[in-house]
């Protein structure tokens, strides 16, 4: 079993919580083809620095899923696309079923000393800079034994 930390914002968190799929861009092809059925995605939600018009939010876990399916490719627009690429569709996709929704997310920043896949501590979320992280099972362990 293999186990994947997915970075996504708070909208499409959404989508995934109603959905109960994960979607992601081309550029994440090699990624997402490490994933099997069975495996386990942990939803991180990227945090958001503090704006004139709101405050900032920190970075969560926000749920643990089993994927359902082999990877299909759906042109659909259900996510909302990233700014800076504003057409994107995250047509790489797998279906999900829900393990675990944590009702109190876990504040991931705390987490961070004890990740084995963050090498370095002091700017950890460059490790987060992408769509998704494959993690070891003892990471995993760490993270929803909170």
């Amino acid at each position: 079993m293999n186990y994947f930390l997915c970075i996504t914002t708070e909208e499409n968190w959404n989508v995934i919580k109603e959905k109960k799929i994960w979607g992601v861009s081309e550029t994440y092809k090699n990624t997402i083809s490490k994933v099997n059925l069975g495996d386990y995605l942990i939803i991180y939600e990227m945090g958001k620095s503090k704006t004139k018009i709101s405050e900032a939010k920190p970075q969560y876990i926000r749920a643990v899923y089993e994927v359902t399916s082999e990877i299909k490719e759906d042109n659909k627009k259900i996510f909302e696309a990233h700014p800076n690429n504003p057409k994107e569709v995250y047509p790489l996709r797998i279906k999900l079923k829900e393990i675990k929704i944590f009702e109190k997310p876990i504040l991931f920043k705390e987490l961070v000393p004890e990740m084995e896949f963050i090498k370095n501590k002091m700017h950890w979320s460059g490790s987060l800079r992408r769509a998704m992280a494959q993690i070891g099972e003892g990471d995993y362990k760490k993270i929803i034994g909170n």
